[in-house]
């Protein structure tokens, strides 16, 4: 109990950095009701002047995925609409708690989850475009559910157990089970910000991707993109850490100057099921072909949904050192498994990434290079044998990568 408390406080005053005086939005699962008060309790204590739970209930939903008439999906509600457009005029922050079962959709008709997906996204999007060009301060994390804990330690002998390693896990990864997990996250933003910095001083003009796996990709960045690591300042002033926890460093790939082929390392969870073992070949930014030993049908989905998820959104660097990467844990949530390797995101790139952007038209956007859609889905293609070689706008190349850890 004083590690979870910790991790909550964590989460509140140093992932979404609540001041006096704001409002914050939680999304928790029904099933995590506990957690989700503990965060309220928290936020209140930072000095919150209202706190909102959204809970979400993934069993009622497989419930209604199932048994509903083809007609009651893919609509846009108003209600919806409404209640996104009062938590975006009021400021609300976010902090999202991600922790759903795996294959919690396994057998469900992809063609519903797909259409209420596009629905969803579309309601969504003010909120999101929020979270997006950091106009917010906003935060994801994850809580163990016994669903999940089994599906990531299926060799436990019981549910309890498999629970407790799931949270000794976190915690773990969370930096919160060694001295004060603040103290341990201020030295770390700190050292992924001084990647972010040498990265934007070298202002490449490309990347080339390259491992014993298959994957050769090159990739042109646009003009003015920058590095971002966590610790960012939101628009309202006050630094945040959107993803806890969190190794990476990222950008964004110019949309149409990505060539070559990508493969997989790590599993994909999408529409409650999993795409493994799957590759992708991009021309001029666009994929153009791609397979899957598993999941084929819905990685297509993926990049068919939604307008413009056929582009990448985001480059993001994860040395293969990183500890969730050594704790040799595949955990089915891209939360943690993006940041135990190197990943790249189809769809919408973030408006920080390039200098200027935010502010500005999706269109004007697009100009810029930055990719705009209404998903991002991050998938891991980092291994121990990852090379990437910068090229500079004078020609010179220079090892960002060597063997999966960083060079520079």
């Amino acid at each position: 109990m004083e590690k979870l408390q910790k991790y909550v406080e964590l989460l509140v005053r140093k992932g979404v950095n609540m001041q006096a005086g704001q409002k914050l939005l939680v999304r928790c699962p029904v099933d995590l009701a506990y957690f989700g008060r503990m965060v309220m309790e928290e936020a209140y204590r930072a000095g919150a002047s209202d706190v909102m739970i959204m809970w979400g209930d993934e069993i009622s939903g497989r419930i209604h995925y199932l048994m509903a008439p083809d007609e009651a999906f893919g609509h846009e509600r108003d209600w919806i609409k409404e209640r996104i457009k009062f938590l975006v005029d009021e400021g609300y922050n976010l902090l999202s708690v991600s922790a759903s079962d795996p294959e919690i959709l396994k057998g469900v008709n992809p063609e519903r989850v797909q259409k209420e997906m596009r629905a969803g996204s579309i309601m969504q999007k003010p909120l999101s475009d929020r979270v997006s060009t950091s106009m917010i301060q906003w935060n994801i994390a994850s809580v163990p559910t016994p669903a999940w804990a089994k599906k990531v330690f299926p060799n436990a002998g019981s549910e309890d157990e498999a629970m407790q390693l799931m949270w000794d896990a976190i915690f773990a990864a969370s930096r919160v089970d060694d001295g004060d997990p603040v103290a341990n996250w201020d030295a770390h933003v700190e050292y992924l910000s001084s990647k972010a910095t040498k990265l934007d001083e070298l202002n490449f003009k490309s990347l080339h991707l390259k491992n014993s796996l298959g994957t050769d990709l090159v990739m042109e960045m646009p003009k003015g993109h920058a590095w971002i690591s966590c610790g960012e300042e939101a628009k309202t002033g006050f630094n945040f850490i959107a993803n806890i926890p969190t190794e990476e460093v990222f950008s964004a790939p110019h949309r149409t100057g990505v060539n070559g082929i990508v493969y997989s390392t790590k599993p994909l969870i999408y529409l409650g099921d999993i795409i493994d073992e799957f590759w992708v070949k991009f021309k001029d930014g666009k994929v153009v072909e791609f397979d899957a030993k598993q999941g084929k049908n819905l990685l297509e989905k993926l990049i068919t949904t939604h307008k413009n998820a056929d582009y990448l959104g985001e480059i993001a660097l994860v040395p293969h050192s990183s500890p969730i990467s050594q704790s040799g844990i595949l955990w089915y949530n891209t939360l943690y498994d993006e940041n135990a390797s190197c990943h790249l995101a189809f769809g919408k790139g973030y408006g920080d990434c390039v200098e200027g952007a935010v502010g500005k038209t999706e269109e004007e956007q697009m100009e810029m290079g930055l990719n705009q859609s209404l998903t991002h889905e991050d998938f891991m293609i980092g291994s121990a044998c990852m090379d990437i070689i910068g090229t500079t706008f004078d020609g010179q190349e220079i090892a960002v990568f060597k063997q999966g850890e960083w060079a520079i």
